[in-house]
Formats: structure tokens, sequence, C-alpha cells
């Protein structure tokens, strides 16, 4: 019975170590290496690897690789480097990409993400059309004023 304990404890020992194969992947990805490099560094099948990549963060090698990406880039941007500089810096061909793969990744805009937005005082989507203007001057706080 003492065998079989200690077998047991040895198996949740390794179940608590992290998995090389997933933090190689996590690294690579960070750096932002291609996928077939990936699978290639790891040796696992590209399909292995997309395997082991929903397994371990719930999408696959390139998703990763896009995510990781874009938080190094929202990072930057929320560190007050303008926007055509984070695209530059963090690979993208432009500041549009840079802006169309946030908002795909996140459904956010890049200048909401960087807290750059407006000044609102409640967290968008406010449903208030009128949350960031000002009223005219010439407009009295009786009367209905749209932009």
């Amino acid at each position: 019975m003492a065998a079989l304990a200690s077998v047991a404890v040895g198996l949740v020992r390794r179940a608590d170590l992290p998995d090389p194969v997933v933090s190689a992947v996590a690294s690579l990805s960070r750096a932002g290496a291609p996928v077939a490099a990936i699978a290639d560094r790891v040796a696992l099948s590209e399909r292995q690897l997309h395997r082991r990549s929903l397994a371990a963060f719930g999408y696959g090698p390139k998703t990763l690789t896009r995510v990781l990406r874009m938080t190094r880039a929202v990072d930057l941007a929320r560190a007050g480097t303008p926007f055509a500089t984070v695209a530059a810096v963090s690979g993208y061909a432009d500041q549009a990409h840079l802006a169309r793969e946030v908002r795909a990744l996140t459904g956010e805009p890049l200048g909401w993400l960087a807290g750059s937005g407006a000044n609102r005082s409640t967290v968008l989507p406010s449903g208030s059309r009128t949350t960031a203007y000002r009223m005219p001057q010439n407009a009295s706080h009786g009367s209905l004023w749209l932009p």
C-alpha cells in the first residue's frame, strides 16, 4: 500500500509542474514565431500543437500570437506612446491595421482600451448618445438638444 501511495504522490507532483511544451509555446508565440516554427521547436505536428494550445489557452497558437501582440500594443498605448508608433513597434502594417486587430479581438476601440477616450462619466456603452458632448451655450437646460 505504501508503494501505491508513493506512486500517487509522484503523479500528483508531476501534475503540478507546468507543462514545458505549453511554456515554450507561450514564449515562442510572445516572440511572434510562425506556427510551423513553433511546432518544429516543440517537436509536435501543427495539429497536435493546435490541440495542446486549445487545451492550455482556449484557442490555437495563431490566435495566441495575435492576442499577445495586441496586449503588448495596448500596454504601449496606455503608457502614452502614439498609436502610429505603437503599430510600428508592435509589428502591425499601420495604425489602421492595429485598430482593426484590437477591435476584432476585444470588440472595443484602441482609444477606449488605452484610456484616451473622451471624458465619460459612464462605462461604454452607456446607452446615451450625448455622454461625451457639451451642450451649446445658447441651449437652455429645459430644451432637448442632440448633436
